[in-house]
C-alpha cells in the first residue's frame, strides 16, 4: 500500500499534516516527513511530544487523514504528495515506542497510523 513514490516523498524533507476529528471540527498539527518510520507497508509511525487534542479526538474518533508532500521528489509540474486515511493509535511503550524514542528522543508517546488508503495528491 504504502509505495515506492510515497518512500521516496518522504526521503526528502516536507511538512507532514495529521487531521483529527472527535465531535467539532477538524484539529490539524503538523511533524516533519524525517521524523517518520515506515516498519511495514501499512503502519507510519509519528513522534508525540504534544499532540494532546489529537490524542483526544483519536480516543473518541480514530480515523486520522494526514498529507505528506515535498517540493524536492520530483512529480509531472511540482513535487509530489500523498493524502492518506487511516486509524490512529497511541502508545507510550513497547517496540514500535521504542523504536520512534531512538530515532526522536524528545518523544512521550507514538502515534502509530494503520493506513486504509493513499491518493497521489501532487
Amino acid at each position: 500500500m504504502l509505495t515506492k513514490e510515497f518512500h521516496e516523498v518522504i526521503s526528502h524533507e516536507g511538512v507532514v499534516s495529521i487531521v483529527s476529528w472527535a465531535t467539532v471540527e477538524p484539529h490539524v498539527v503538523n511533524t516533519w516527513n524525517s521524523y517518520l518510520i515506515i516498519p511495514g507497508d501499512k503502519t507510519i509511525l509519528i513522534p508525540a511530544a504534544g499532540m494532546r487534542k489529537t490524542q483526544a479526538n483519536a480516543e473518541v474518533n480514530s480515523r486520522v487523514k494526514l498529507t505528506v508532500g515535498s517540493k524536492e521528489a520530483q512529480g509531472k509540474k511540482m513535487g509530489r504528495g500523498f493524502l492518506i486515511e487511516g486509524n490512529a493509535e497511541f502508545l507510550q511503550s513497547g517496540p514500535l515506542f521504542d523504536q520512534m524514542k531512538a530515532k526522536c528522543p524528545f518523544t512521550s508517546r507514538v502515534l502509530v497510523v494503520t493506513v486504509s488508503s493513499i491518493e497521489k495528491t501532487l
